[in-house]
């Protein structure tokens, strides 16, 4: 059994001062003004957040290997890293856009969008990150059928014991409906993507072909009454998911023994009706992948209390959950995981951003629920957003705050919402990557890559021979426009041992 461990151990040293962060709630705006290093201490060890060092864009109008609008970044997943002779960095990258744009000529919501990977081309230099379009793939299914962004509807399709969201009759009818949120790469090139939809995970081969799948445990499922699984995302459920808020992160450890999942915000049994302030006791679930790659049930099933925001940041009550959005995997039982508000360029609101960060999390000590009533039924774990006594969250620690206007400036970069421009920070901030720095004087040394989700804002849009316009109109003077695909390049310093994490698939 592991070591306890307090709540809330964590302690950051900042520029600024020093706090601690367990679930914290920020009723005014969470930025950081610190221009150089900050140094936080979790569970005994000391990270450096080095702060942004590079800034790479990619025009929302560019087109991807189908013609259709590229899209931006759900998740991300390097293949390659090297180090060049002249001090440049070199890489291939894969992103993963999510189920495609909305509302494209007489369809007012979703669309048959296939979904795909991205691949890239990146060259860090200096404080520049450039991103080059090399192509990508299709994913499609056991059956060599391409995937559908189409809401199922209530439909379900059903193969090896599998439940799938299908939309029944039209567009996409009878194809396995995928909102794609996540990518998690394996050394042979095979690679799991989770879905928003079902809250699954689906394997796939190096070329895109569908292997297995591992199904959203009982109390994850999103379910009409004690009986029916309802899949759309169009309503919520009774229990289960809520709809649009499904397993937004995933990771695989760097031993490769372990596929880790976070649910984006608590289920619908754990929330207060529509307080969205009580969505903050989430998921987190840790499969052994060690003898199977698509296990039927988690071996551990843990609990982590997200940060509330105040979204005015005008100091009244919590009213919404800073949802996370992905993770990296720095061991079997840490890791980075980051967490936002919606507040930003493309929101259409003047509301600032509150915050925005990737945070240290440690399952260890947590209490591990793991084939018990709160995973296999819908029995709550949380009441109007606090824990079931007797339960205990995994720790955490802020250490990247991205709402940062000093070194966001460096690069041209602001925090305007009223309006926004093209160089605001966007609402959606959804995938990491990590990459070694190679530097001998600094060998624990790493970049965090941070990329957003730009929805398909853009005026110039085309999906599937079809011309759209999603461009950005000012609502209240939030701003008008494209919404560029935009990678953020944080350096870190990790404690001794958890830099070998960013080592994967890196040539040195």
């Amino acid at each position: 059994m592991r070591r306890s461990i307090l709540l809330a151990l964590a302690t950051a040293t900042l520029a600024g001062g020093a706090h601690a962060q367990s679930s914290q709630a920020h009723l005014v705006k969470h930025w950081s003004q610190a221009a150089g290093d900050e140094v936080v201490t979790f569970q005994g060890r000391t990270f450096v957040n080095h702060g942004l060092v590079a800034v790479g864009r990619l025009d929302a109008a560019a087109r991807d290997f189908k013609g259709d609008t590229l899209g931006s970044f759900s998740g991300m997943a390097l293949r390659s890293w090297r180090r060049l002779p002249d001090g440049r960095y070199e890489g291939d990258l894969l992103t993963l856009p999510d189920r495609g744009p909305n509302g494209v000529g007489s369809v007012a919501g979703t669309v048959d969008y296939a979904n795909r990977l991205h691949a890239h081309r990146l060259t860090l230099d200096g404080g520049r990150l450039t991103i080059t379009p090399t192509g990508g793939f299709l994913l499609r299914d056991e059956t060599n059928q391409p995937f559908t962004g189409k809401d199922p509807g209530g439909n379900v399709l059903s193969r090896r014991g599998i439940r799938y969201p299908s939309p029944a009759s039209g567009e996409g009818a009878g194809r396995i409906s995928l909102d794609s949120e996540a990518l998690a790469y394996l050394p042979d090139g095979s690679f799991y993507v989770s879905d928003e939809y079902a809250a699954g995970i689906y394997l796939f081969d190096q070329t895109g072909r569908q292997t297995g799948a591992i199904q959203a445990p009982p109390a994850l499922l999103p379910m009409h009454g004690e009986n029916q699984v309802d899949f759309t995302a169009e309503r919520a459920p009774d229990a289960g998911r809520r709809n649009n808020q499904g397993l937004e992160a995933l990771a695989v450890t760097p031993d490769g023994q372990r596929l880790v999942a976070i649910l984006q915000s608590a289920t619908v049994q754990d929330t207060a009706g529509k307080d969205a302030a009580t969505r903050n006791v989430t998921r987190v679930l840790v499969y052994d992948i060690s003898q199977s790659r698509t296990p039927a049930a988690p071996i551990g099933h843990y609990l982590l209390q997200l940060p509330t925001v105040r979204e005015a940041g005008d100091g009244g009550p919590a009213d919404a959950t800073a949802a996370q959005s992905e993770m990296l995997a720095l061991n079997d039982h840490q890791f980075l995981v980051l967490a936002r508000d919606g507040n930003g360029r493309g929101k259409g609101s003047t509301n600032a951003p509150v915050f925005k960060s990737v945070l240290l999390v440690d399952i260890d000590g947590a209490t591990n629920l793991a084939g018990t009533p709160y995973e296999q039924t819908a029995r709550p774990v949380a009441k109007d957003g606090a824990l079931v006594a007797g339960l205990k969250p995994a720790a955490q620690a802020e250490l990247v705050n991205l709402l940062n206007p000093v070194q966001l400036a460096r690069f041209g970069m602001n925090l305007q919402v009223a309006p926004s421009d093209r160089f605001s920070l966007s609402e959606k901030w959804e995938a990491l990557a990590l990459a070694p720095v190679m530097d001998p004087a600094a060998p624990n040394d790493v970049f965090l890559l941070v990329g957003n989700d730009n929805d398909f804002a853009v005026a110039d849009g085309h999906v599937n021979g079809q011309a759209f316009d999603a461009g950005l109109r000012d609502v209240k003077g939030s701003g008008s426009g494209d919404n560029d695909s935009v990678i953020l390049v944080y350096r870190l310093t990790l404690p001794a041992g958890l830099a070998a994490a960013a080592s994967a698939g890196a040539e040195r």
